[in-house]
């Protein structure tokens, strides 16, 4: 039975991790000032004092909101000062007590609580088999755990309250104290018991699972003890024997290999630290792998291996010549590096950066130089590299980590001064892992990289020896701390009597051995390589073109294998049959000389080509049209021409006012394919004062230059390509700029011999050289004939 007695005012402690059952004695220690002053308050009054429970333990000043509302009311039985401030406490349970008000809160708390007082009667029949129930959990529970003293149930068997015994067997379980606190908050006998019922099973539950896990542990560490004493036991009998274990025989020949390296006392040291602590560890141990993984990588790695560089300097540049044609700049540069090396003695060696449009021959012109110099060759591309650590390497703390490409580079090629080619270094990109392009700053600096560090390796290596030889088809995404770490090659697109002598030289033979042909099976005509060259490719290098020679041999070898011919001319005729009508077409010279239509010069990556500007006056309000797909500056060069012109009227013999008459309509052929740079601007002025002065252009002269608003002519670049493509068009006279002077020297001397050249440094005098000098002075209008629309000039 329970009754309630009238409420009381009493002070308040808050417990932290600890609650406190009716019927209890404990001790513990009090430290806070609160707390303090509410033992003090109680042994003034009656020495009873409330004890509850925080929420959170870990809070050092609760308010009222961070304690519970059900407590014990208890009696104060002893109290000690203890050293540092604090009191030990022995108290007795008594009550539980619920709070209804919080009369004070400072300097300690004060409550007014209503008591709970439970009889000493006995358990019905229901309330006595729940007892007898956790009562045989209870027990169960004693035996797992072994640590309560079995004077316990004895204690319990005694009571025969329900509440009472509840409680008791509530606090003795080792259970978090938010559930100790649901069974104080329970004032109904029967559903304590189902509470407690609940959590014994619960607790039991995971106290078998950890007895299991221990269980297995406990195992598993026997059986390591045991391998351990038997491994130690074998190692102690083999020593008295004289022998050794696996593991001792393994860190010898590491020890071994390491001597033999050569390594200087400094990195020696590093490596046999390693070897050390392998031959310490258990045999099971994962780190053991990684170690020798390790080591396996530092011993293979070639520290001391130098090959010997050929210095002769007549062979090298023999091989270079048979296996590229061309290139002059850069087998120059490989000879000038090897006689400085021979005559020094000793140079650091050069980081050349080839750049070009694909296909002129960059990686195998590396390896080539490779085999001129006698040195190993390793290439590593480097497209679409954005992770740091392909450079550098992964730290060994990751698993699967490698040395970066650099190391396995070195690795690969056995010897510390490779040619070592970092190819397509303008495809790299950067993202959240890091930028590959910073970390190549300290492999291609001269002046650190004979310290170069792997994040795996963790030991400089030295890689001042290398040759590094890196490719890009562009220089504008190679970020500028990086390029200027090199020496920058520029290798142009092949002209076409330069693909004429590499297909003859190279592409034949080897596309020949490769189909099983002989020469005197199939044979390429002069004709007939032009014509592919010209009519069915469109490249700077040769690729395409060795596909197609290739394409042609198929197709003769089946002819052959089927008994339809014995032997093949490829003359020009022939090629149609073989690869179709032409795919491309170059510019010719024009078959009469025109009004209005200037040739100019222009360079693409393809090589260098004829460029017809033409222009229409048409009668209008003075507009300005272009058209043709001309990029901005190419705009902005007809706008200076067109200036030009409408500020020298009277020396050109044009009407003064022909900018409000007429419309200007100026077109460049070809209107799908872009075209872009300043050095057709004097091309359209030309043809801007032949159409307004109706004095026609010589059609056998081609001109390229960039034009001032004053008229001054400006220098271009491209002069190889240009003037090739003149003399294969058929030109006979072409104008450049006074300071191109220079560039003929690149030209071949045949086609110099074909071609005059006029150099000049104004517009006056490209309107003296290019133009026909016809008397009529008026603006054209158009007449229609039976072949074509021509401009006519009335007098």
């Amino acid at each position: 039975m329970i009754k309630n007695e009238s409420v009381r005012t009493i002070p308040l402690l808050p417990l932290r991790g600890l609650l406190v059952f009716p019927n209890m004695v404990l001790h513990f220690d009090v430290g806070r000032d609160k707390s303090i002053g509410a033992l003090e308050e109680a042994m003034v009054m009656d020495q009873k004092i409330l004890l509850v429970a925080q929420k959170d333990a870990k809070t050092d000043f609760p308010d009222k909101d961070e304690i519970y509302t059900v407590g014990t009311v208890a009696k104060i039985k002893q109290l000690l000062k203890m050293p540092q401030d604090t009191i030990r406490v022995l108290i007795e349970g008594l009550n539980r007590a619920v709070i209804k008000e919080y009369i004070q809160t400072e300097p300690f708390f004060k409550v007014r609580v209503e008591e709970i007082f439970e009889g000493n009667e006995k358990a019905t029949p229901e309330e006595e088999a729940l007892m007898r129930s956790v009562m045989s959990l209870f027990e169960r529970y004693m035996d797992i755990t072994r640590k309560l003293p079995p004077d316990v149930i004895v204690s319990l068997a005694g009571i025969t309250n329900p509440g009472r015994f509840a409680d008791t067997v509530a606090s003795q379980l080792a259970i978090k104290t938010e559930d100790k606190q649901k069974i104080l908050e329970t004032l109904s006998f029967k559903k304590r018991l189902e509470l407690l019922f609940q959590m014994i099973s619960q607790e039991i539950e995971i106290l078998e699972i950890e007895r299991r896990i221990n269980n297995r542990v406990k195992k598993q560490m026997e059986k390591s003890q045991k391998e351990y004493y038997l491994r130690e036991q074998m190692k102690a009998i083999q020593k008295e024997l004289g022998q050794q274990d696996e593991r001792t025989i393994e860190a010898d020949e590491y020890r071994e290999k390491i001597k033999v390296l050569g390594l200087s006392e400094k990195l020696a040291e590093k490596m046999l630290k390693e070897v050390n602590r392998m031959e310490k560890m258990p045999p099971g141990s994962a780190e053991v792998s990684v170690i020798r993984t390790y080591l396996d990588w530092l011993v293979s790695l070639p520290w001391n291996i130098l090959t010997e560089d050929s210095m002769d300097i007549k062979a090298a540049e023999n091989i270079l010549n048979q296996e590229h044609y061309g290139l002059e700049k850069v087998k120059e540069r490989i000879l000038e590096f090897l006689a400085v090396r021979k005559l020094s003695g000793r140079i650091k060696g050069p980081i050349l950066c080839l750049v070009g449009p694909p296909g002129v021959g960059k990686t195998s012109l590396a390896r080539s130089i490779a085999r001129a110099m006698n040195r190993k060759f390793v290439r590593v591309s480097l497209g679409g590299v954005r992770d740091e650590a392909e450079i550098r390497g992964h730290r060994r703390t990751y698993v699967g980590a490698l040395p970066g490409r650099i190391i396995q580079g070195m690795k690969q090629a056995g010897s510390r001064n490779p040619v070592f080619l970092l190819d397509e270094i303008d495809k790299m990109s950067a993202d959240f892992r890091g930028d590959p392009s910073a970390a190549l700053l300290e492999v291609l600096d001269p002046e650190q990289n004979n310290s170069f560090s792997d994040h795996y390796i963790e030991l400089p290596f030295d890689l001042s020896r290398v040759l590094f030889i890196t490719t890009a088809n562009t220089l504008y995404n190679i970020p500028r701390p990086l390029l200027d770490r090199m020496e920058v090659v520029t290798i142009p697109g092949y002209t076409e009597d330069e693909k004429l002598e590499i297909a003859k030289r190279h592409l034949i033979p080897k596309q020949l051995k490769e189909h099983g042909l002989t020469q005197e099976k199939i044979t390429f005509t002069h004709d007939g390589l032009l014509k592919i060259i010209r009519n069915y490719t469109r490249e700077a290098g040769v690729r395409n073109l060795e596909r197609e020679i290739a394409n042609i041999c198929r197709k003769v070898a089946k002819a052959i294998v089927e008994g339809e011919k014995t032997s093949v001319d490829v003359a020009s005729a022939m090629v149609e049959k073989f690869l179709g009508g032409p795919r491309f077409h170059y510019g010719v010279l024009e078959k009469q000389d025109l009004v209005g239509v200037a040739t100019g010069l222009a360079w693409t990556e393809v090589g260098g080509d004829i460029l017809s500007i033409e222009v229409t006056v048409m009668k209008g309000k003075g507009k300005l049209i272009l058209t043709g797909k001309l990029g901005d500056v190419m705009q902005e060069s007809a706008h200076a021409g067109y200036s030009y012109v409408r500020s020298r009227v009277e020396e050109l013999n044009i009407e003064e006012d022909f900018h409000e008459k007429y419309d200007i309509h100026i077109h460049v052929p070809e209107g799908a394919i872009p075209k872009d740079g300043p050095s057709a601007g004097i091309t359209m002025a030309c043809a801007l004062i032949s159409a307004l002065s109706g004095k026609p252009v010589d059609r056998t002269v081609a001109m390229t230059g960039e034009i001032t608003l004053r008229g001054r002519v400006l220098p271009v670049g491209g002069i190889k390509e240009k003037v090739l493509a003149a003399h294969r068009a058929g030109i006979k006279t072409v104008i450049l700029p006074e300071e191109n002077t220079k560039d003929l020297e690149e030209v071949p001397q045949h086609v110099k011999d074909d071609l005059c050249f006029i150099f000049v440094n104004n517009m006056d005098e490209v309107v003296e050289k290019a133009l026909k000098n016809v008397p009529q002075k008026h603006i054209p209008t158009m007449e229609k004939t039976d072949d074509h629309q021509v401009n006519i000039y009335p007098s």
